[in-house]
């Protein structure tokens, strides 16, 4: 509406009583739609009228790695009636903001949400849910507080979206599905920050497209509710990856029918572990499996000892299964084929890390069975470390024939061998604190894509061990990017387009020094910070406390 309004008759005045009553809802309510936003702390953008503001971050508009869908409607139409929109405060940052003048949008119960695709009724009915609106479905017609989702714009960014806010309404559009449901986590942020969603455009779009959390289930139970809780919170951050480590040398924690004489007591069923990922699936998170091998096996091992590698003396090394024998591989085969079938995604972790016989100073001399073994397969100059490598590899051929997309921990590939790692194979970073340990540029110069885990500022280990300590949202935030790999350092920025993203991850080195309240409580800020850094890995403008003091408005 704007300042020279025509008069009207009484009867058209209660014939569009209900349109302006929803233009004007954020008035009459709240005082002006965008006060009560401002109020609340939400922005301040202070461009030209109709000029972009960059997000709280200081991305600038157009400045993202994809191409964000352009708005369903028209710019929005300035008027004087109410002041230019500030730009709303989420977390993550929007990429960039058109501010416009106008009421802004607030949920009513009479309002509706509506799609133009059926494909994204599950977002559309998810947040009819979460702001007590109505789901209506596939509609063409066009009613005052509607919020319509669109799938559209073509190609670019899949993740990425535009939200128009404009006379009372709410347009959420993209080219998939992911950036549509991203986009109604923006409006759901909005609407609990604030109560109102700021008059205006907001084009937005991730800067890395790997987002995730690694959880540890193997040594420490989670309960299916829990892991549930965190993949609905992971969501509305948009976060898009959810790792799940559960077999290690403590317990194997999820029911298996080709081998159920390795599963611990307590663990998730399979028809739990379906629950899991299809929570996930609706929220456009993808669940990462991981089975650790050829280290990291001990609650396999202990229902198969005849499996366990032996140094020269007998004496068993921990966790570590024997790679020079055909029955480990059949074995982990059986495990991978089995779990495949149950974890749908495209992406699966194969762990690689701390095979115990690398470890040593002369692996050949201490586990002459190795020695043999890769002398007999890869000729008289083979090594342990070759045979590892190998082991690697044909564990990536079996996950690979159900066609995923495959990472290992950085210490699972060795340097100097004369048998190479998969060249598909992704680097999860971790650590440089390895006997031998290469840097991250190593693995970038050689043109692998690598995943950012940084055990200095990334992983939270329960119980604090080593010199471990328990991470701050505060440090990730001012202090790390997806460029820093290993310690503070970061790579060069020519290597940016390799790295694909990071996780945060949680182990649970010591399961009982936090109940699960104090782990969702300690790692609340970090996995914010992480998230803030991976969607826009730029300085953000607002300070630790300002960004803190959102996220306790955000809840």
């Amino acid at each position: 509406m704007t300042q020279h309004r025509r008069r009207v008759s009484a009867q058209q005045a209660v014939r569009k009583r209900a349109v302006v009553a929803a233009a004007f809802v954020g008035t009459v309510a709240l005082g002006t739609g965008v006060g009560v936003w401002a109020s609340s702390g939400g922005g301040d953008g202070k461009k030209a009228e109709g000029g972009a503001v960059p997000s709280s971050s200081g991305r600038a508009a157009g400045t993202g790695s994809g191409t964000a869908a352009a708005p369903s409607s028209a710019s929005p139409t300035p008027s004087r009636s109410y002041p230019l929109s500030r730009a709303p405060r989420t977390i993550p940052a929007v990429s960039a903001f058109t501010p416009a003048r106008g009421p802004g949008w607030q949920p009513r119960k009479a309002d509706r949400v509506v799609v133009s695709d059926a494909e994204l009724a599950d977002e559309g009915r998810l947040l009819a849910g979460e702001l007590g609106l109505t789901y209506a479905g596939e509609k063409e017609d066009v009613q005052a507080g509607d919020v319509r989702l669109a799938l559209g714009g073509g190609g670019g960014n899949q993740e990425s979206y535009s939200m128009t806010v404009r006379e009372g309404r709410v347009d959420i559009s993209g080219p998939g599905e992911a950036g549509v449901f991203y986009g109604t986590r923006t409006l759901k942020q909005e609407v609990h920050g604030g109560g109102t969603a700021p008059e205006g455009v907001v084009r937005d779009e991730p800067a890395k497209p790997v987002r995730g959390f690694m959880l540890d289930i193997a040594r420490k139970p989670f309960s299916e509710s829990w892991i549930e809780d965190r993949i609905r919170e992971l969501g509305d951050l948009k976060f898009n990856e959810l790792g799940l480590h559960f077999s290690d040398d403590q317990a194997f924690r999820i029911e298996s029918s080709s081998h159920p004489e390795i599963v611990s007591a307590d663990h998730l069923t399979k028809a739990q572990v379906k629950r899991i990922v299809e929570l996930a699936d609706s929220r456009h998170i993808t669940v990462v499996p991981e089975i650790d091998s050829p280290g990291h096996l001990g609650a396999v091992l202990a229902a198969h000892p005849d499996l366990r590698l032996r140094n020269v003396n007998g004496v068993p090394a921990k966790g570590a299964i024997d790679i020079s024998k055909d029955a480990s591989a059949k074995l982990v085969d059986d495990l991978l084929n089995e779990y495949a079938g149950l974890f749908t995604g495209d992406q699966w972790h194969l762990g690689g890390d701390e095979y115990q016989a690398l470890t040593a100073k002369d692996p050949q001399a201490l586990y002459p069975q190795l020695a043999a073994a890769a002398r007999q397969k890869y000729g008289a100059s083979g090594t342990v470390a070759d045979l590892a490598t190998g082991w690697l590899n044909d564990r990536a051929g079996t996950v690979r024939a159900h066609g995923r997309t495959l990472r290992a921990w950085n210490d699972g590939f060795y340097r100097g061998t004369s048998v190479q790692a998969a060249g598909d194979l992704q680097v999860a970073y971790w650590t440089g604190k390895e006997l031998g340990a290469r840097p991250p540029v190593e693995y970038l110069s050689a043109g692998r894509k690598v995943l950012n885990y940084n055990d200095e500022f990334l992983y939270y280990v329960l119980g604090q061990p080593q010199t471990f300590v328990y991470p701050t949202g505060q440090r990730i935030y001012e202090q790390w990017d997806p460029r820093v790999l290993r310690g503070t350092a970061a790579v060069p920025a020519r290597y940016d387009g390799q790295i694909l993203g990071g996780s945060f991850a949680l182990w649970c080195d010591f399961p009982n020094a936090q109940s699960e309240a104090q782990v969702a409580a300690g790692i609340r800020m970090p996995l914010r910070a992480t998230v803030q850094k991976l969607w826009d890995p730029g300085r953000p403008s607002l300070s630790w406390a300002d960004f803190q003091a959102l996220a306790n408005r955000l809840g």
